[in-house]
């Protein structure tokens, strides 16, 4: 199973959070940035991999901290099932010791929540998507 964007006009992009506020921001910078599209937003990691097997995502935003089954976890869930989707951790906190971590779970790239901005998201995408 790999993800895919049938017509590659755009970049799916799947938001997991905890947190209803951020799943809200995401969603309002994903549909902002030219080229992309939220496909499903969902509240744990568990709910992640069965999302991630429906909606293919390209790119799937982590929350690190999330009750249950944190984005660590869940990245190498993810990576594990071989969906090809970018998987980016996101966090208030900074990558400070967390490098090892963020490489050894899958995960391209780990950004504090409070840089989350379109030119962010274009910036990671043009980085590390598989295109």
């Amino acid at each position: 199973m790999t993800a895919q964007n049938v017509d590659r006009a755009t970049v799916g992009v799947l938001t997991v959070d905890d947190q209803d506020v951020f799943r809200d921001a995401a969603r309002d910078v994903i549909a902002a940035t030219p080229g992309f599209e939220p496909l499903a937003e969902v509240a744990s990691g568990e709910e992640a991999i069965d999302a991630v097997r429906r909606v293919l995502p390209d790119l799937v935003l982590l929350d690190l901290r999330m009750p249950g089954m944190d984005g660590i976890e869940t990245a190498r869930h993810l990576t594990a099932l071989g969906t090809g989707a970018v998987l980016v951790l996101i966090s208030v906190e900074g990558p400070n010791g967390l490098a090892a971590a963020v490489l050894s779970c899958g995960a391209a790239a780990l950004v504090r929540k409070q840089d989350f901005r379109p030119s962010l998201l274009r910036s990671l995408w043009d980085a590390h998507g598989r295109w």
